[in-house]
């Protein structure tokens, strides 16, 4: 029996995740995740998406994002195959990187579960203890968007911040910043 197709259509929000092929790591160090967030900015600018959130975690990702066009399945396909080709010829490996079909969830945009998913993404670092959340570290982990909500001069043109402040009456301003801290 075939896959089923996948949603697609204009203005869906989606939780997409792919883990690396047996598990293994996809990311092997800071350069590897630049050259991923690298893609990321170049299928946003072919695509038109609109991030949300996004973490990268040695062997798996995270992407909150809006897809203006129904693109969603053109645009997985030419992020994780040029990630997979630069990260192949870097390291001089070859073959599979991503393990199966990536995960694309349907978000309500507008309803709870968006901001239940951003927050998911922006804290999947300090559950997998890669800082010491109650020393305020999370704005250092660098291979996430929150950092990036927090310093807006950092901020990448794709990347929204406003439905996720937002959602909680906050500005993208220096006071909507230091609420949504500490509301993470």
């Amino acid at each position: 029996m075939g896959r089923s197709p996948r949603i697609e259509f204009g203005g869906a929000v989606y939780h997409v995740t792919s883990r690396g092929n047996r598990q293994e790591a996809v990311f092997l160090d800071g350069k590897d995740c630049e050259v991923f967030i690298d893609a990321l900015d170049e299928v946003c600018g072919r695509t038109g998406w609109r991030m949300h959130a996004f973490v990268l975690m040695g062997n798996h990702y995270h992407l909150l994002l809006e897809t203006p066009e129904p693109n969603l399945v053109d645009g997985m396909r030419w992020l994780q195959g040029t990630y997979t080709k630069r990260f192949n010829g870097r390291h001089k490996q070859w073959g599979h990187l991503f393990q199966g079909r990536y995960k694309a969830l349907l978000v309500d945009g507008e309803g709870g579960y968006f901001g239940t998913v951003c927050d998911y993404i922006h804290l999947n670092p300090a559950r997998t203890k890669c800082f010491d959340l109650e020393n305020g570290k999370l704005a250092e982990y660098r291979w996430s968007s929150y950092p990036l909500y927090m310093r807006p001069s950092r901020r990448p043109d794709w990347l929204s911040v406003e439905r996720s402040l937002g959602r909680l009456g906050l500005m993208d301003d220096r006071s909507g910043r230091i609420r949504y801290q500490q509301h993470m």
